[in-house]
């Protein structure tokens, strides 16, 4: 009798990536994005650097698809049936993401990466189009309930942006009021 081999869910390849990915975001947070190495991300990460060259190609590519992989596991978009409380859910999402392990790092490697070359423009690039496409998910959720909606771009100025600048200044607090206060003006605004 042959024994079945049984997959198990992950697997190596998924706790080698999040292990670079949390790497990346914590040398990232440390020192700032151009500041470290393929070789110390592999070192923290317990991989070989031929092992990320190998998947990602360049720090470049593996920062984006860090920034890109941490913003669609740890910020979902929430689906509340309610357009006003799906944007407080969402502003609260992210206040808490950017103000924890890794948030961050993160932004600092989307900003950095508009600076890094063409690849890291196109790094950057997939990372706010990852970004857009779940408020875009929210908006068109929101439409198809028949509420108004804004677009996602008044998303990003009424919401992320200032959340983003106060983390990055580090200007606080980001307490649900504050929060609650972003998503009810963009959707008075909206209406």
């Amino acid at each position: 009798m042959e024994s079945e081999k049984t997959r198990r869910p992950g697997g190596r390849s998924a706790r080698v990536r999040t292990a670079v990915h949390q790497a990346v975001t914590e040398l990232a947070a440390e020192r700032g994005y151009g500041n470290f190495t393929v070789g110390e991300v592999a070192a923290r990460a317990g991989v070989a650097d031929t092992s990320i060259y190998r998947r990602w190609g360049t720090l470049e590519a593996l920062s984006a698809d860090a920034a890109i992989g941490w913003l669609t596991e740890h910020s979902p978009i929430p689906d509340t049936g309610s357009l006003t409380t799906d944007l407080r859910g969402f502003a609260a999402k992210v206040a808490s993401d950017v103000s924890g392990p890794g948030g961050l790092g993160v932004l600092r490697l989307a900003m950095a990466l508009t600076n890094a070359g063409e690849t890291g423009q196109q790094a950057r690039n997939q990372f706010l189009m990852a970004r857009f496409e779940q408020l875009r998910t929210m908006v068109d959720r929101a439409t198809a309930r028949g509420e108004r909606a804004p677009d996602p771009m008044d998303i990003v100025d009424h919401i992320l942006a200032p959340i983003y600048v106060r983390t990055l200044f580090g200007m606080g607090p980001l307490d649900p009021g504050y929060t609650n206060g972003l998503a009810d003006r963009l959707v008075d605004q909206s209406a």
